[in-house]
């Protein structure tokens, strides 16, 4: 449960449900294309009682629906919503961030490339309206009322 402050925090809610590693690996394997428990499970290596949970909670929280799966079998799979698709470029700021500050020259390690041209993805970076680069000394946190 969020105090007051925190609850003004859009970092920290957030992170009320995105705060789990494996929330994020799971999105991760979803943008993949992974679907159904089994395959998750597998693919993470993950105890079935955790996974089970965590995926209850993204599907609580609007990131994944479930529906019958696609072939037509009983089983059913796990879909990206909207919500769970806009989650992306977080995904891919925390990949550039590890290949950046944690793997060693010549290290083996996964590559995301843009389908359309093979080619590796440009660095994300948080601009300005005027498209100038900011950084944290460019930037101040104010409490405001949305909508």
């Amino acid at each position: 449960m969020l105090d007051e402050t925190n609850g003004q925090c859009p970092v920290a809610r957030a992170l009320e449900v995105l705060g789990d590693r494996w929330a994020l690996m799971i999105l991760r394997d979803a943008f993949d294309g992974l679907r159904r428990f089994s395959e998750f499970q597998k693919n993470l290596g993950l105890a079935k009682n955790i996974l089970a949970s965590r995926l209850k909670l993204l599907v609580e929280s609007g990131l994944l629906a479930l529906q019958p799966a696609s072939d037509g079998s009983a089983y059913k799979e796990y879909v990206l919503t909207e919500k769970g698709r806009s989650v992306f470029p977080l995904v891919i700021a925390l990949r550039q961030w590890g290949e950046q500050y944690l793997f060693e020259a010549g290290e083996t390690r996964s590559a995301l490339l843009d389908r359309a041209t093979g080619e590796t993805l440009e660095t994300l970076q948080v601009r300005a309206r005027d498209g100038r680069v900011l950084g944290p000394d460019d930037c101040q946190r104010t409490v405001v009322r949305h909508g």
